[in-house]
C-alpha cells in the first residue's frame, strides 16, 4: 500500500491505482472524456488534470491523472513530506477551464436538437468545469458524417476525439474497423471504406460516446430522456440474463440500455438486446382468436376458453401434450405445469430444439464456471457452439481471457471468426472419444484452469446425449471436474440459447415416467396418438409437424405458432410482465414490467390461472405473490435472487449420471445452433431494425449499403 495525501488528507491506497482512481476511491470527482474503466488508457482529452505536489513542492504543470499510477511517483525519503494530489486548486481549475475551452472551439451548438441532450457528458462537465464565455471568433470546422450501419447515427462535427469508440471496437468487440485519419484539427474517426460495423456489440459505442457524435439511429428524434419512465429489468434475447434498463413513454418502449453487472454482462449488451424494441409493438396479438371453418376469427376470452375446454373434455390426458418456448418466465412455466399435472397430462417438454439435457444433476445443464470467472480460464474448448452469435457478451469475456493471459481457445465445430485466435479441431464430434493422447487433450490437461463450453449445436443432435457424456468424460480426464479440479474450479459449462430453458428444467417441465418428449410428441401427432398440444410461446419448431392436432398457442406475437393455432391466447412480452428468469449459470433474476400489454392481452400466468377455472382444475394461487411462494417451495434456490450457485463438490459419482452412453455419429458434422443472430425469436422477427441488420450482415450488404 502507498501512503499519499489527497487534498490534504492522508490515505493508504493500492499503488497500482491510477491517480484518477485513487482520487475517486476517496470520494473526489475527477472529470474525464477519454478515460473508461474497461478500456485501455489513451490520455488524450486532458480533462482529468490534477496538481501533484511531490515532497510538498508543487510540480511544474498539472498532470493527466488517468495516465499515471501511484507507484510511478518517486519514493518518499525519510523526513520528507508525503506526496499530495490536489484536485481543487486554482491551478487545476484554470487548467480544466482551458481544456474545456479547447474542446468547445469546434463543437457545434447542437444541444437543442441533439439526441444526447440531457445525458451528455460534455454538457454536464462544461457546466461544472467550463467558463461562462468564449474567446473563439473563427469559423468552426465541419466534418462529413460517416456510415456505420443501420444502428449508429453519426454527426462527426461533434466528435472530440476521445477515441473511446476506437478502443472499444479493437479491444472489446475485436473488430478493428474504427480508426482515426488525419492529425490535429483534420483528425476524423471513420471505418475502413465507411461500411457498417460487423460486430454484434457495435451499439455499445453509443453509450461510450461522451458527446452526441454517435447516437442511436432507430431512436433518433423520438424522445427526450426526461420524458421516459425507466425500469430496471432483465434481457431475454439470449440466456446470459444481461441486466438492462427499459425506457418507456406511455405504453410504448422507446429504447433499451444496459445496466452494469460485473458478474454477468459488465456494462455491455448485444445489438439484438439493445435494438429489439421496435419489434415489441409490431405483429402483436391483442385479442383471442378461435379457428372457425378453417379461418382464425376474433373471439372473447370466454369463447376461447370454452373452445379449449370442449377439446380437453373430449381428449384423454395421455393424448394431450404441452411445450414451453424460449422466452417464458418461470411463473408461467410453473402455472402450465401445475395445470397439466392436474389434468393428468404426461407429455411435457421445455426443449423445443430437442436438446439432450435435463436428466441427472443440475450441474449437467449449467454454466458452472460462472460468467465472470471464465476470464480466468487458460485453456477453453468450445464444442458445437459459436459464442459470438449465441452470447456476444460472453464472447467478449473469452476475448478478454485471450488478451489477459493468452488463453488457448480450441473449437470443435464449423469454422467461424470469433474475434480471437482459435485452434480449429474440425467438425467431427467423434474425436471426443479419441481424445487420449491428442494435442488438444494435452493442452487442456496441462492448463491450470481448463474449461469447456458445450453448445446447443452439439446437444440438439440425435447423438447429443452421447456427446454430453463424452464431454463429461473429457472434463474428468483433464481436471476440469472431479478430483482433479483445483481450488473449487469447475470448467464444465453448457451454454444455453434460450432464456427460459434453465428455469423450466429446474421446474422439471419434462416428460413424466410414461410421457413423451418433443420427438415423441411430434411422432405421436403423426401417428394420431396426440390430439391436443398447448404451446406456451413455442415458435421455433416446424409447425407442419403439428399435423391435425388441436393447437392452442399462447404468446405475444403473430409468429409461426399463432399461424398454425386453432385457439390463440394473447400473452405479454418480457417487458410487459414481471417474471423470474434463470440464466445459463443458474442465477435467478427478476424481470420487471415496464409497460402494459396491448389490447386484451394478459400476463402469461394469469391466462393459465383463468383457464384452470374453466377446466375445473383451479390453480392454488390468485396473485403473483402466492404463485412465487409456491415457486420457492418447488425450487428453493429461486428465493435468493442474483446469486450464482456454489461450485459443486468434486464428486465423480455425481458427474457419472450426466449424459448417456451411445455411439457418436462422426458422419454428421457439427453445426452452429444459430444461423441468423438477428432473427432468433418472434420479437426479433417482428423488428424492422433486426430485419435490416440481417439483410446487411448475411446478405453481403455491409459495403453495398454505403455505396
Amino acid at each position: 500500500m502507498t501512503k499519499i495525501l489527497i487534498d490534504g488528507v492522508e490515505h493508504d491506497l493500492d499503488p497500482t491505482l491510477t491517480m484518477l482512481q485513487a482520487c475517486e476511491a476517496v470520494g473526489k470527482e475527477i472529470p474525464r472524456f477519454c478515460y473508461h474503466e474497461r478500456l485501455s488508457i489513451a490520455g488524450n482529452c486532458r480533462m482529468c488534470l490534477i496538481e501533484v505536489k511531490m515532497g510538498g513542492r508543487p510540480g511544474p504543470k498539472p498532470v493527466a491523472s488517468c495516465a499515471q499510477q501511484l507507484r510511478d511517483l518517486p519514493p518518499v525519503k525519510e523526513g520528507q513530506p508525503l506526496h499530495e494530489l490536489v484536485t481543487n486548486s486554482a491551478i487545476v481549475k484554470k487548467a480544466r477551464e482551458g481544456v474545456m475551452e479547447f474542446l468547445l472551439l469546434n463543437h457545434p451548438l447542437d444541444c437543442p436538437i441533439c439526441d444526447q441532450g440531457g445525458e451528455c457528458d460534455l454538457q454536464d462537465q462544461a457546466m461544472a468545469y467550463g467558463m461562462d464565455h468564449s474567446r473563439f471568433s473563427e469559423n468552426k470546422r465541419a466534418v462529413p458524417d460517416k456510415y456505420l450501419g443501420p444502428l449508429i447515427k453519426t454527426i462527426m462535427t461533434r466528435c472530440i476525439h476521445c477515441t473511446r469508440c476506437i478502443r472499444f471496437a479493437a479491444e472489446v468487440a475485436g473488430v478493428d474497423e474504427l480508426g482515426a485519419i488525419g492529425r490535429g484539427e483534420d483528425m476524423e474517426i471513420t471505418t475502413y471504406l465507411e461500411h457498417a460495423m460487423a460486430s454484434e456489440l457495435s451499439g455499445n459505442v453509443i453509450d461510450l460516446c461522451p458527446v452526441g457524435a454517435l447516437t442511436s439511429k432507430p431512436y433518433a428524434f423520438t424522445a427526450r430522456p426526461w420524458e421516459l419512465r425507466k425500469t430496471e429489468t432483465i434481457d431475454v434475447m439470449d440466456a446470459l440474463g444481461s441486466n438492462i434498463r427499459v425506457d418507456a413513454r406511455g405504453r410504448e418502449v422507446m429504447r433499451i440500455l444496459p445496466r452494469n453487472h460485473d458478474d454477468v454482462n459488465e456494462e455491455w449488451i448485444s445489438d439484438k438486446s439493445r435494438f429489439i424494441w421496435d419489434g415489441l409493438r409490431r405483429q402483436r396479438l391483442d385479442t383471442p382468436y378461435v379457428r372457425k371453418n378453417g379461418k382464425l376469427a376474433k373471439a372473447s376470452w370466454g369463447e376461447a376458453f370454452a373452445a379449449i375446454a370442449a377439446k380437453v373434455r373430449a381428449t384423454k390426458p395421455e393424448r394431450m401434450a404441452a411445450l414451453v418456448g424460449d422466452l417464458a418466465p418461470m411463473e408461467a412455466v410453473m402455472a402450465l405445469k401445475d395445470l397439466m399435472v392436474a389434468l393428468g397430462v404426461p407429455n411435457l417438454d421445455c426443449r423445443q430444439d430437442g436438446a439432450a439435457i435435463g436428466l441427472g444433476p443440475r450441474e449437467g445443464y449449467l454454466f458452472n464456471t460462472r460468467l465472470g470467472d471464465i476470464e480466468d480460464a487458460d485453456a477453453i474448448l468450445l464444442i458445437g457452439c459459436n459464442p459470438r452469435t449465441e452470447a456476444p457478451v460472453l464472447n467478449a469475456r473469452l476475448r478478454k481471457a485471450w488478451l489477459k493471459h493468452d488463453a488457448k481457445i480450441l473449437r470443435l465445430g464449423a469454422p467461424a471468426d470469433l474475434t480471437y485466435p482459435v485452434m480449429e479441431l474440425g467438425d467431427d464430434p467423434a474425436i471426443l472419444r479419441k481424445s487420449s493422447g491428442s494435442e488438444f487433450a494435452r493442452i487442456l490437461k496441462d492448463a491450470k484452469r481448463p474449461a469447456l463450453i458445450l453448445g446447443m449445436g452439439a446437444l440438439t443432435r440425435g447423438d447429443g446425449a452421447a456427446i454430453l457424456k463424452a464431454a463429461v468424460t473429457l472434463g474428468g480426464e483433464t481436471g476440469m471436474i472431479g478430483p482433479g479440479g483445483e481450488g473449487g474450479w469447475n470448467g464444465f459449462n453448457v451454454l444455453h440459447t434460450a432464456a427460459a430453458r434453465v428455469g423450466a428444467l429446474d421446474l422439471g417441465f419434462l416428460p413424466a415416467e410414461s410421457g413423451r418428449d418433443i420427438f415423441g410428441i411430434v411422432q405421436g401427432i403423426g401417428e394420431h396418438a396426440i390430439d391436443f398440444v398447448y404451446l406456451l410461446g413455442v415458435d421455433e419448431i416446424d409447425m407442419a409437424l403439428m399435423g391435425n392436432a388441436f393447437v392452442v398457442y399462447q404468446g405475444s406475437h403473430g409468429d409461426r405458432g399463432a399461424e398454425r393455432a386453432d385457439v390463440i391466447l394473447p400473452g405479454a412480452a418480457y417487458t410487459e410482465q414481471s417474471g423470474i428468469y434463470m440464466n445459463t449459470e443458474g442465477r435467478a433474476q427478476r424481470a420487471n414490467r415496464a409497460v402494459f400489454p396491448p389490447g386484451e392481452a394478459k400476463e402469461d400466468w394469469a391466462i393459465l390461472r383463468a383457464l384452470s377455472d374453466v377446466l375445473g382444475k383451479r390453480l392454488p394461487y390468485d396473485d403473483l405473490i402466492a404463485l412465487r411462494k409456491k415457486l420457492v417451495l418447488e425450487v428453493p434456490h429461486v428465493a435468493v435472487l442474483d446469486k450464482a450457485p456454489e461450485t459443486p463438490a468434486p464428486d465423480a459419482a455425481l458427474w457419472r449420471e450426466i449424459g448417456a452412453a451411445g455411439p457418436i455419429d462422426g458422419g454428421q458434422k457439427l453445426t452452429d445452433a444459430i444461423a441468423d443472430f438477428y432473427l432468433t425469436n418472434p420479437i426479433a422477427r417482428a423488428s424492422a431494425t433486426m430485419a435490416e441488420c440481417s439483410r446487411l450482415h448475411l446478405g453481403g450488404g455491409l459495403k453495398a449499403a454505403a455505396e
